[in-house]
């Protein structure tokens, strides 16, 4: 049996959120997007209540998919949900995604910089294999340790934020949190968008997007971008393109029907790092290279969606997407990097040469169905992905001197296709809000995730085939103390894979998926008459089935390790006055290892999890003023990040930081916004994340001072 224990920050909560109870409750709704119950006919449109809210807020008031297929507004649902829209990122001077989402609470970005991927750490968990992406509610195919897509803002319009087991929603791999990215929607209203910017090491952007009306059925989105840079370090020139265009047809109010196209393509900086010695960046490497001249990455990603949804009558609706991904991606770098002080020689290892071949195509059913006092939703999606891998070998690594050039790729070993994987899933999910009263609303749902999965190896004798299954549950009460308070609680389970599924092999094919419970506490509500929002979430998380070594033989790996994580997280943002505006969070994580033994039988029970920060926070001050020549924004926000182990040994120390950021904005007239943003004031040298294993000691550092100028333009 599971045991779960509460953290106690927890205590002083509950007490505090029932003294909030002494507004009477709003008219009964079944969200609480302030809506107003209609007794209208068919013919009338129902009452609609507008509710101020504080601008750049939480969106406690907004209906999301995020975090629950049924459309429940966010401070109706019982779990933890960020939401940032485009005004926000923009006047922080944001537009990397992978920065975007490191902003929400306890989200800590593991990649580098220069390379855009979307890998963080939250909740205790790390990585991609237990945080997702996902774009209006689909998950991104992914298949190594990177989602490098999508990597800019450009086309999107909000990113929201689910923490915690989000498999019933998102399916696998999402114990510690999703990301879903939500596109800007085509309109019968004429717009256009321009984005152009240059900035520090010979950046340049632009970004051009436009919709609006063709005929009386028709409606369009088209969104273009490119990007290019120098880099601050040796070989870290990267550039990037994307198209997204979306074609609308909406021949009555209950028919409409999308056509979704999209192109990308991205030449990432080929850099991988520095050498540490314990876990802390030498500051004589800083800047040096040490992968070949003759590097190169290359990814590639098309996808095409076919989306349609019919109202059949006011209670009932249908909708069913289709999509098709392929990314073609190709690296060939030397990646891994050890110092030695004494020898002053680097030794470089893992001469990755690499193909991934992917396509993905899969089918969501989906119905909702409005009952009385329930919103049900069910579901079906089909999945089918086919993935080549062609590699060259890896065993290779050479030692040199520091100073020694570094030209040339040493590896002769030949690049050849080595495996081809397919992997069919089908999800099957229910979910249902059910308005038990005025006050209570109790959401509950269950996912199950079936997958035939099969390897043909085309090289030694790994082939085989393998049934993986997961389930997945939540159940989560929500009681309106007022109509702008919700105090929340919820049971989900959740799994992970112990590695992508799409690179199984023969060593991890007996290996099962691994489980995730949680319990969770939360208290979401709007003050102030809308000018401000704060939430508070405590929780703990138990997974057990991670990946451990036999403990009467330390060469044999098996399932059974276990590990946990818990607790609190802040948000808040509140409207000071007419000029000032205030946002910020705060994480506190608990999370440790109860049960691992590593390779040579090292027991690493009770340490903590790699890069994984005991806390974090952000804070952002927003002053406004108007004058003769328009409107002026000074923007001053703060990062943290606390220290984290760069090994299981907890022997490999990062330092913790805290980076300085700032923009200032002038919008002369409307449609016109001219801002200028400075990353790290201080140009401090940080570890953004690091590694430490056998074969490689080295980190990110995080990007030095940075300063963009940009013009943003509507009509």
């Amino acid at each position: 049996m599971n045991h779960f224990t509460l953290p106690a920050a927890l205590i002083g909560l509950v007490p505090a959120a029932l003294a909030m109870a002494a507004e009477p409750v709003a008219q009964p709704t079944q969200t609480s997007a302030t809506r107003a119950a209609s007794t209208a006919t068919a013919a009338q449109l129902p009452t609609v209540q507008v509710t101020d809210t504080a601008e750049g807020g939480l969106g406690l008031s907004l209906p999301t998919v995020s975090g629950s297929r049924t459309g429940l507004a966010t401070l109706d649902l019982p779990a933890s949900l960020d939401h940032v829209d485009e005004q926000t990122w923009q006047e922080r001077g944001d537009s990397r995604m992978a920065d975007i989402i490191a902003r929400t609470v306890g989200m800590t970005p593991l990649s580098a910089t220069s390379y855009s991927s979307l890998s963080f750490s939250t909740r205790g968990f790390t990585g991609t294999n237990s945080v997702g992406i996902a774009e209006d509610g689909v998950r991104l195919g992914v298949a190594s340790s990177t989602t490098p897509y999508p990597a800019n803002s450009w086309g999107y319009e909000r990113v929201e934020v689910l923490r915690g087991p989000a498999s019933i929603v998102y399916g696998s791999g999402t114990v510690g949190a999703t990301a879903n990215v939500v596109r800007k929607q085509p309109t019968r209203e004429t717009v256009r968008e321009v984005l152009v910017g240059a900035g520090s090491h010979g950046s340049a952007k632009l970004g051009l997007g436009m919709g609006g009306a063709l005929s009386d059925t028709l409606s369009y989105r088209v969104d273009a971008y490119g990007h290019y840079t120098n880099g601050e370090h040796d070989m870290s020139r990267a550039s990037g393109s994307k198209l997204m265009s979306t074609l609308r047809w909406q021949p009555t109010a209950a028919l409409r029907v999308e056509l979704l196209a999209d192109v990308s393509d991205e030449k990432p900086a080929r850099y991988f790092g520095t050498p540490t010695v314990n876990g802390a960046i030498v500051p004589e490497l800083l800047g040096r290279n040490f992968n070949t001249d003759d590097s190169d990455i290359r990814i590639k990603d098309k996808r095409v969606r076919a989306r349609a949804q019919y109202q059949i009558n006011d209670q009932w609706s249908v909708s069913n997407e289709l999509y098709h991904f392929k990314a073609d991606r190709y690296w060939r770098n030397i990646e891994a990097y050890s110092y030695n002080p004494a020898a002053q020689t680097i030794t470089r290892g893992d001469y990755i040469e690499l193909t991934h071949d992917l396509e993905q195509t899969g089918n969501r059913l989906e119905s909702k169905l409005k009952a009385g006092a329930h919103q049900l939703v069910v579901g079906w999606e089909v999945s089918r992905a086919n993935f080549g891998y062609a590699s060259s070998g890896f065993d290779y690594s050479t030692t040199r001197p520091v100073g020694a050039a570094y030209h040339g790729w040493d590896n002769t070993s030949a690049m050849i296709p080595r495996f081809t994987t397919a992997a069919t899933t089908h999800d099957f999910y229910a979910e249902d809000a059910w308005a038990l009263s005025d006050r209570w609303l109790l959401l509950a749902g269950i996912r199950r995730d079936l997958t035939d999965f099969d390897r043909k190896d085309l090289i030694g004798s790994g082939t085989f085939d393998k049934k993986l299954g997961g389930t997945a549950w939540r159940l989560g009460l929500t009681h309106k103390l007022n109509a702008q308070t919700s105090l929340y609680g919820q049971v989900s389970q959740g799994h992970d894979p112990v590695t992508n599924i799409l690179t199984l092999n023969l060593a991890n094919r007996n290996y099962k998926l691994t489980t995730a419970r949680q319990i969770e506490v939360g208290l979401k509500q709007q003050f102030a008459q809308g000018q401000g929002e704060w939430t508070a979430a405590a929780y703990r998380i138990e997974k057990k089935d991670i990946i451990t070594r036999d403990p009467n033989n330390a060469l044999l790996s098996v399932q059974g390790g276990k590990q946990h994580s818990q607790g609190l997280e802040l948000s808040a943002v509140m409207r000071l006055s007419p000029n000032w505006r205030v946002e910020g969070n705060y994480a506190f994580v608990d999370a440790k290892y109860d049960q691992l033994i590593e390779a040579g039988g090292a027991d690493r029970s009770g340490n903590r999890p790699t890069n994984v920060a005991r806390n974090t926070a952000n804070l952002w001050a927003h002053y406004t003023t108007h004058s003769s020549i328009g409107r002026w924004q000074a923007s001053l926000g703060a990062r943290a990040v606390g220290s984290r182990f760069a090994d299981n040994a907890n022997t490999a120390l990062s330092g913790g930081y805290t980076v300085w950021d700032a923009a200032l904005s002038w919008r002369p007239q409307a449609g016109s916004t001219y801002r200028l943003s400075v990353r790290n004031l201080t140009d401090k040298l940080y570890t953004y994340s690091a590694v430490s294993s056998a074969k490689a000691a080295q980190a990110y550092p995080g990007e030095g001072r940075r300063v963009d100028l940009t013009a943003e333009f509507a009509f």
